[in-house]
């Protein structure tokens, strides 16, 4: 079918419409996965609520299922080249369910036969898919509808089984079901098109007129025989229509005489009987302030073998509101029962809504692709409240960094923001959970890197020439003590707490997050000030920022709005837009490098972490500096580069000062490609480098190499491992910070393809043919990034946070403690992975 620009499509069944029993799914085991955080994709259509209670949406190119009593992805389905656009959850009577996922140029059917791991590939459309819907029919068999912005309606019919499944498009083909399929499309004519099965054939029935925008949803209901349409547009309103089974009985002179709405009538045709239906518009719903983006019904209820539908239709809009609609008893007019959403703010709205299978929560994906949870409160009708959700980036991830005792994490992304992640420890469960409760930094350009420097301050680098250095206000403090279980006292001590501000807020139009101390909460009046109003800015309030008392991690409005932290120091020095950074152990000095094209540029610069004064500028490279990290010992100071050198630096005497103490050159470089990460061993040995020619060399032993030192030449670091190839552009390396058993080092390596490889490495006198390395593991299809991993950080003690299986004196790199580290991972795929890894195993 070839019309306008459809953007919204769903199907039904006249007048029959068959009973449909949810299926649970029993989420496959991932074992080595602690988190996993994403949002969802900036599409309307792109989320789902699956009646066994998870909730499938598509995140960059890959599809998460969320379990919102777990609050936990419990698995992600990877396979997609492209953006996902839309995800709908198809549902059965023998409780099998299967997952529409469409993306660019084609569907991707997948089966829960084993844990969703098989699926069929539907081919067919020239533009970016945009709507899915589909239906069981009688015979077995999934009549599947997707439309696509090159204007087409396409026709599939899955043939699935316990084997393998196939998928042809109808085309002219025929269709045999005894009851009849009945296919809504909106488009950008403003109206909805209505196609039905006729002698096994769809075609056009009827355009149902009304709207004066682009339709932007089409949703389905069977209650009592009739079918209920939803639709809404971007003109604000919300429409119903009822579909019916005309009566063939002649009315009388008083029926005819009798004032009803206008009807829409038209006639189906099979084997030889036809039948009449009739259209009329049962409601028009005005609610909404801007565009609406969804409308979603309850879905039905299975009791005695027979489906239950109640009358309650969720709708969201670019207004920042969700309302739940329902008849009024009695009358029967249709009226707004519950309206949540946000207040203020600088976000748009929302793209889409779903309710949960029972009802009793509903939820909102947002322009930014943040998720909006509400529950109903027990045993209070009609009140609802904010529920903790997952949350993430919404663009690629560029940097991560674990706090010094490994309690949280702080990543940066494309997306301008700074998020920061930690488990929530509940009292009712025995593992926690990681969720994002702070905000630190919304920026205005694209976030690149960043550095912990103590506990509670980092540095922070985007696509500008300034670095950033923010510090915790103490209301963060407080809450991150309630929710992770940390106590007060032992956080204030490790952090300063010598004029401390209550929060943060960032003023209009501008970038640095100011400073709101206790004083600034109280509102001045006219009498306190003495005067009135010296200029039109002293009318409206400065600060947006209100103190908080959290238990639970926070909704999307207040890590918008009241988890900033303030900015302390900006530092200037570089020409061009920051692309790494790093600190020393002791957290005295910071590195910062910027993109460069010339060896002026491509200096690295150190920076005092006390007087936040330049110390020192490194030249030694031509190209941009892609990575640094200075040895656990804070003695050496490696640099690697775009120009596929690494240099290192020596701190001297007196401190902090570095001097070169040796670097490789283009005619003596191992790596022939640009060299893109680097990292320590945890007794300052050894270094790694990763490159771009998919190898990964083990250079050193540094410290023994003091006793060569000469002063006419500089010391020669050799490779001491094996080259290993891993088959891919390695875009990301880390050491483990504890030793395995045999005093071996424990290595991750990311790959361009997303792709995370464990390996074991052992010092070995005479390495060939790669026999010192072991590959250990590696991420499977499920646990691997759809995109390139950008950053790999351990967590840099033993054991799992959260979860209280540390070593409390872990005085030795070899100390036993736990036999579990973390290791995360930042990717291309807007999301932060956290792997629990058995090191002990090795």
């Amino acid at each position: 079918m070839s019309l306008n620009a459809f953007s919204e499509l769903s199907f039904g069944l006249i007048p029959w419409f068959k009973n449909l029993n949810g299926g649970h799914f029993n989420p496959p085991s991932t074992q080595k996965t602690c988190h996993v955080a994403c949002c969802a994709n900036r599409t309307p259509n792109v989320l789902s609520w699956g009646r066994g209670g998870l909730i499938a949406y598509g995140t960059c190119n890959s599809v998460a299922l969320y379990d919102p009593q777990e609050k936990c992805v419990v698995a992600v389905l990877n396979g997609h080249t492209g953006r996902v656009n839309t995800v709908q959850w198809v549902h059965r009577e023998d409780c099998v369910s299967l997952i529409l996922v469409l993306s660019k140029a084609y569907v991707l059917c997948l089966c829960p036969l084993p844990q969703f791991k098989q699926y069929v590939e539907c081919v067919g459309h020239t533009g970016p898919v945009c709507a899915v819907d589909a239906i069981h029919l009688d015979n077995n068999k999934l009549l599947i509808a997707s439309t696509a912005s090159d204007s087409t309606v396409k026709l599939w019919l899955y043939t699935g089984s316990k084997g393998k499944g196939s998928v042809f498009c109808l085309s002219d083909r025929q269709v045999s079901c005894p009851a009849v399929p009945i296919l809504a499309c909106g488009g950008d004519d403003c109206r909805i098109h209505l196609y039905a099965q006729c002698n096994g054939q769809f075609r056009k029935v009827l355009s149902l007129q009304g709207h004066e925008d682009w339709i932007r949803g089409v949703e389905w209901a069977c209650v009592d025989g009739d079918l209920l349409l939803a639709s809404c547009a971007q003109d604000c309103l919300i429409r119903v229509w009822r579909l019916v089974a005309k009566s063939r009985t002649k009315r009388n002179a008083q029926e005819e005489r009798t004032i009803r709405m206008s009807e829409d009538v038209f006639t189906l045709t099979q084997n030889d009987a036809s039948s009449a239906f009739a259209v009329t518009l049962e409601s028009v719903l005005a609610g909404h302030e801007n565009k609406v983006y969804g409308v979603h019904w309850q879905p039905p209820v299975i009791k005695g073998g027979d489906q239950h539908q109640a009358l309650s239709l969720l709708s969201a809009s670019m207004d920042k509101t969700m309302i739940l609609w329902a008849q009024e008893e009695g009358s029967g007019v249709w009226v707004e029962q519950v309206r949540v959403g946000e207040v203020g703010g600088n976000t748009l709205g929302f793209y889409g809504c779903q309710m949960s299978p029972d009802g009793s929560m509903i939820l909102a994906h947002a322009f930014h692709g943040a998720l909006h949870l509400w529950t109903q409160s027990h045993g209070k009708e009609g009140e609802w409240r904010p529920g903790v959700v997952i949350s993430g980036h919404f663009n690629a991830v560029q940097d991560l960094s674990w706090d010094p005792e490994g309690e949280f994490i702080l990543s940066v992304g494309s997306d301008q923001t700074t998020r920061l992640l930690t488990p929530w420890k509940r009292m009712d469960q025995t593992q926690p959970t990681w969720h994002e409760i702070s905000r630190p930094q919304i920026h205005g350009y694209d976030m690149q890197c960043l550095a912990m420097v103590g506990r509670f301050q980092y540095v922070s680098g985007a696509d500008e020439k300034v670095l950033r250095v923010f510090r915790a206000p103490r209301n963060f403090v407080e809450n991150f003590a309630n929710i992770s279980g940390t106590p007060l006292a032992k956080l204030l001590a490790s952090s300063d707490t010598v004029d401390q501000p209550e929060g943060a807020s960032t003023p209009a139009l501008g970038l640095s997050n100011k400073a709101v101390f206790q004083g600034d909460l109280t509102p001045k009046t006219n009498e306190e000030e003495g005067t009135g109003f010296n200029s039109v800015s002293d009318r409206y309030q400065e600060s947006y920022f209100h103190p908080l008392t959290l238990n639970e991690p926070p909704p999307e409005d207040h890590l918008l709005q009241n988890t900033l932290w303030p900015e302390v120091q900006k530092l200037y020095g570089h020409g061009f837009e920051m692309f790494c950074l790093a600190s020393d152990s002791g957290r005295t000095v910071v590195a910062s490098a910027c993109k460069a094209s010339k060896a002026e540029h491509a200096a690295v610069l150190l920076w005092s972490s006390t007087s936040w004064r330049q110390l020192q500028a490194l030249p030694c490279h031509s190209l941009t500096v892609t990575q640094m990290a200075f040895s656990p010992n804070g003695l050496f100071l490696l640099a690697v580069s775009r120009d596929r050198t690494w240099s290192l630096w020596k701190r001297d005497d007196p401190a902090p000062h570095f001097s070169l103490y040796t670097s490789t050159r283009k005619d003596t470089a191992v790596h022939t490609r640009i060299i893109w990460s680097c990292d320590w061993s945890a007794d300052n040995k050894y270094f790694v480098t990763s490159s771009r020619d998919k190898k990964v060399i083990v250079w050193g032993d540094c410290s023994s190499s003091e006793a060569i030192v000469t002063p006419d030449e500089p010391p020669v670091i050799r490779p001491c491992s094996s080259i290993l190839d891993v088959g891919d552009s390695a875009t990301a390396v880390s050491f483990c910070p504890i030793l395995c058993p045999g005093n071996s080092y424990l290595l991750a390596v990311g790959l361009e393809s997303g792709q995370v490889l464990l390996y074991k490495w052992e010092l070995s006198e005479e390495p060939a043919g790669a026999s010192d390395w072991t590959r250990y593991g590696e991420t499977d299809s499920s646990q691997s990034h759809s995109l390139t991993v950008k950053r790999l950080r351990w967590r840099p003690r033993a054991g799992r946070a959260g979860q209280g299986d540390e070593e409390e004196g872990e005085g030795s790199i070899t100390a036993a403690g736990s036999s579990w580290v973390q290791l995360a991972s930042a990717g291309a795929d807007h999301s932060v992975k956290i792997f629990n890894i058995n090191r002990l195993a090795v």
